[in-house]
Order: structure tokens, then C-alpha cells, then sequence
């Protein structure tokens, strides 16, 4: 969400991973704003403090990530200070290892990930998992459309936009909302009440946006995301685990 404000900065963004002493494995710790690492030769983790100037570090694992300290405070009514997430696919010209994306989505016969979050309490928060598209196999820049799926929201916060009804998407049912950042056109599916974990078909909501006319099969999936929104606080949400497949 917004993130769009420090394009430019997240394409030249550096890498900084510090190992973390006295780990069975080799954890790596990112307080670089926009600082990434990969894991699994197949995922890319990203840090992407890209609201504000406070330290927030992530500790990466093998299969995911943990936010360790976040000092950022957001404005509610606003945009969250950050987006940490782990993503297969392109992110301002930072593809992850091997990936397949950008792919039409006519092409895509079956696009699959899987989730696993932590929460904590006494945050404001949202655990969102993001799809990206746009009508050009772009890996830089700001797509087009953005796809959030809200499979946890605490304190007073909204998804971009207003609320346009309810839907049924891969066996559960949604609040819709549907908006923009002034970059790009966002349609989020915000669930009713949290998800820790979930393996789904992601071509189920792209395929519910196509139909709601907000983008065509000629358009290209670019990435496929999970990660955290945080407005206050944050210390201790993680994604424990994370893969996507798409053929």
C-alpha cells in the first residue's frame, strides 16, 4: 500500500544481512530500509521501511521472517510505516531466484501459495498478502493493480477505498473494498475474523477481480507477496513459513 512513495529509493536499495550469534542456523538480521536477502534459492525477503525514518529489523529464518523491532509510528487515518515481506515473483526490479513471473495470466493454468502467520497483541496491524498485475511484464515501477487479501487486521485501520460488498472467494467469505493509492488501483478481500495459516489457489482471486472488470487476461501476474502492515508497534509478527508455485 503506497509504497509507490519511495519507488526510486527501493530500486537502488542495497542489501545488508547481518548473521545473528548464536543461531542453530544462520538466521540473518535486515534493518536496512529497503534491504533484502533470499532464502530457499527460491524467495526473496524484503525489510521495505519505506514510511518512515525509525529502526524496524526483521529476523530472516529458512522458511520466513519475524519483524524484531519496529519504531515507527503511522498515522492511522494514513498509510502504514512499512511493508516486510517475504515474495516470489519481481519488486521494483528485484526478482526472486528462479522465478517464472512476470507470466500473462491467460498462460497461468495453476498459481498456488501457501501461508503461515504469528500475531502478537497491543499493535495496529494488518497481515496482508498481496498479488500484483499489470497490463506489461514490467519487474520495476508500480503495477497497475494490487490485490490485498487481509487475513488479520487489529486496531482502527481500513483498506484503501470503501466497501463494495461480500464475496466468496476460495471457500471462505470476504468483506470487499475497493480504491486507490493515487499509483495504482487496490481490491482487498479483508476476512472476517483472523487466519493463521492457508493454502489456496491465487488464480481464484485474480480471476474475481478479472470478473469484477478491473483488469483482463492479457494482464501479467508479477508477484505474489505476504507480509505485515504496521502502523504501531509490530515486535514479534512473523511469516513462518511462505512458498508459491505458479505454472
Amino acid at each position: 500500500m503506497k509504497r509507490f512513495l519511495a519507488a526510486c529509493l527501493i530500486a537502488a536499495a542495497s542489501v545488508t544481512t547481518v548473521a545473528v550469534a548464536g543461531e542453530a542456523q544462520a538466521d540473518t538480521r535486515i534493518c536496512d530500509q529497503y534491504g533484502s536477502t533470499t532464502i530457499g534459492g527460491r524467495y526473496t525477503v524484503m525489510n521495505n521501511r519505506w514510511g518512515t525514518s525509525a529502526e524496524q529489523c526483521i529476523n530472516v529464518t529458512s522458511t520466513g521472517f519475524s519483524i524484531v523491532s519496529q519504531q515507527g509510528v503511522g498515522n492511522t487515518s494514513g498509510a502504514p510505516v512499512s511493508y516486510p515481506a517475504v515474495y516470489y515473483g519481481c519488486h521494483y526490479g528485484n526478482c526472486s531466484p528462479g522465478s517464472v513471473l512476470p507470466r500473462r495470466v491467460s498462460d497461468i493454468r495453476s498459481a498456488t501459495s501457501s501461508v503461515s502467520y504469528t500475531y502478537v497483541g497491543g499493535a495496529t496491524y494488518d497481515a496482508a498478502f498481496d498479488i500484483w498485475l499489470d497490463p506489461t511484464p514490467r519487474t520495476n515501477g508500480v503495477n497497475q493493480q494490487e490485490i490485498m487479501i487481509w487475513f488479520n487486521r487489529q486496531g482502527a485501520i481500513q483498506p484503501i477505498g470503501s466497501v463494495v460488498g461480500n464475496a466468496t472467494v476460495g471457500g471462505r467469505t470476504w468483506q470487499v473494498w475497493r480504491g486507490s493509492n493515487g499509483a495504482n488501483q487496490v481490491i482487498s478481500y479483508v476476512a472476517p475474523a483472523p487466519i493463521s495459516s492457508w493454502s489456496f489457489s491465487v488464480l481464484d482471486f485474480i480471476n474475481d477481480v478479472r470478473n469484477r472488470g478491473a483488469i483482463t487476461s492479457s494482464w501479467y501476474l508479477t508477484s505474489i507477496q505476504a507480509g505485515f502492515e504496521p502502523w504501531i508497534g509490530g515486535a514479534g509478527l512473523a511469516v513462518t513459513s511462505f512458498s508459491a508455485s505458479v505454472s
